[in-house]
């Protein structure tokens, strides 16, 4: 904990009661949540930072692409357009936000991609695409919708239950927000861990009858891509790695266990590149970056040809059951 957030603690009691004050508001209706007539799933976390939202709204697009017709719905968090928009073959990062952009790009075919900071708008002007789900992305504190399917992800290293509020702790609302999951998702797991292990974590959770924990880990590939071409991670040496990320711990960490050399140039979460970044990246000879930070830097022409990025997935420990949980809710 830093000298800032510490000399902050005496606001902690203030933001916990703002905090739990509009959630009782909520909860008894005084301030009125819109439910919808068709099936929506949030996607969310009671922290700030990287919990691995990007990777659950994938996973849930893969299992229901095939069945129905998905829509997704963000904020576009530091997009350069207002409103609600669409997205087309004219999007771009700048224009609906760099993780709705990865969303259109790895799924244009499949699925119907928007972005409105107001989710109650978005939704309605979505209903005119007429999808048969909708995942809102990042949006458990926003609860002038009332989504039908909850999933609140926490991370491994630091679970909610072990946090406190801002601005000396990490989380935007009391712990007893999670009772508002229907699902909790313990991300970013080691590969290995123990049933005893998550039999701890289960139990500080203490989930209500109708709740299920589950625990996901990341998968990073070993092959990596560009624009045009891809890359097996053997074949890497000697490169630079370029992260805009909450945190890029994860990678790094795989990445140096293949005894990978690399140089790490570490910016934060949804870094906006500037002109002398791109000029330093240029003098580069290859660059490693996330797949949220290429959908950001591949407009630029002069990194094309050594700009790859490596594709990340979760695996879940109970997938058929999760899956099972999903697909019920979405029938239903």
């Amino acid at each position: 904990m830093n000298l800032i957030r510490k000399i902050l603690l005496p606001i902690v009691p203030i933001y916990y009661l703002i905090a739990w004050f509009r959630n009782k508001l909520y909860d008894s209706g005084i301030k009125k949540s819109t439910s919808y007539n068709l099936p929506v799933v949030c996607v969310g976390n009671l922290s700030v930072g990287g919990t691995g939202k990007t990777p659950m709204i994938e996973y849930l697009i893969k299992v229901l692409k095939e069945d129905y017709k998905v829509a997704t719905l963000s904020r576009g968090y530091k997009r350069k357009t207002d409103g609600y928009q669409l997205a087309d073959n004219n999007a771009t990062a700048e224009s609906i936000g760099d993780e709705p952009f990865q969303f259109y790009s790895k799924f244009k075919d499949e699925i119907t991609v928007a972005v409105d900071s107001d989710r109650r708008n978005g939704i309605e002007n979505l209903k005119q695409q007429d999808p048969d789900v909708i995942l809102l992305d990042d949006a458990f504190q926003h609860r002038k919708v009332q989504a039908g399917f909850n999933i609140l992800l926490t991370t491994y290293e630091n679970p909610y239950f072990e946090d406190i509020v801002l601005p000396t702790g990490d989380l935007r609302e009391p712990r007893a927000g999670a009772k508002r999951a229907d699902i909790i998702v313990v991300t970013k797991c080691p590969n290995n861990l123990s049933e005893k292990k998550k039999a701890k974590i289960i139990k500080r959770i203490t989930p209500k009858a109708n709740q299920h924990v589950f625990f996901s880990a990341i998968a990073y590939s070993e092959m990596l891509f560009s624009a045009e071409k891809s890359k097996s991670i053997d074949d890497l040496n000697n490169f630079t790695l370029v992260t805009g990320i909450a945190n890029a711990s994860p990678l790094v960490d795989f990445l140096k266990s293949k005894n990978l050399n690399f140089q790490h140039l570490n910016f934060k979460d949804h870094h906006d590149f500037t002109k002398e970044d791109i000029s330093t990246l240029e003098k580069k000879e290859l660059i490693v970056t996330t797949e949220k930070d290429f959908m950001r830097l591949k407009q630029y022409d002069v990194l094309r040809d050594k700009l790859f990025y490596v594709p990340i997935s979760i695996s879940i420990d109970d997938a058929p059951k999760i899956n099972e949980l999903i697909r019920d809710f979405v029938k239903r």
